[in-house]
This record gives C-alpha cells, structure tokens and sequence, in this order.
C-alpha cells in the first residue's frame, strides 16, 4: 500500500547539530515529497515528523542513518503514529 500515508517521528543523536543535518533533511524531504518538519532539540539531538508513504519514508529513514555528510549519527530511533495531513516540509527552530 504505497498510496496510504504514514507519520514517522524520528529521533537522531550523534552530532547532528550545527552540521548542516537539518537543511539536508529539508532537501531529502522535499525531493522525496514528505511532509512535515525537522528540528534541534535541547538535548542535542534532531527531531522529524515525517509524513508520506511507506518508500519514501524508508528512504528518508535510510538517509537519516548517514545524515548530512558532516558530523555522525550514533542512533535513530523511529515511531509510526497517525498522519496529522502537513502540506509542506520546514526546518521548525
């Protein structure tokens, strides 16, 4: 079932902050066309809700696994829930 829509919530540690992981997630997003947001939070890690289908979210969990190129990912953790409909992807400070 490609067609029906999921939320992923994702949580990436390592040191993912102040490497750029953010707007490369808004880039891998966008070009996958998944909704939702990416964001830093206080403990130092990121944070995506991630809407779409099932493939494009394995791919943008597959690319959360590397991240942006610089820093490094030690962990991800995903949680499935019910889509909440976002209409675009952004980076929420």
């Amino acid at each position: 079932m490609t067609g029906s829509k999921f939320l992923y919530k994702i949580r990436v540690t390592g040191r993912v902050q102040g490497v750029g992981f953010r707007q490369a997630c808004l880039r891998e997003a966008r070009y996958r066309g998944i909704f939702g947001y990416v964001k830093n939070m206080p403990d130092g890690s990121v944070y995506v809700e991630a809407e779409g289908n099932k493939d494009q979210l394995s791919e943008l969990v597959n690319w959360c696994k590397s991240g942006s190129g610089y820093g490094y990912v030690d962990d991800i953790s995903v949680e499935s829930c019910i889509p909440i409909h976002y209409n675009s992807f952004i980076i929420r400070f």
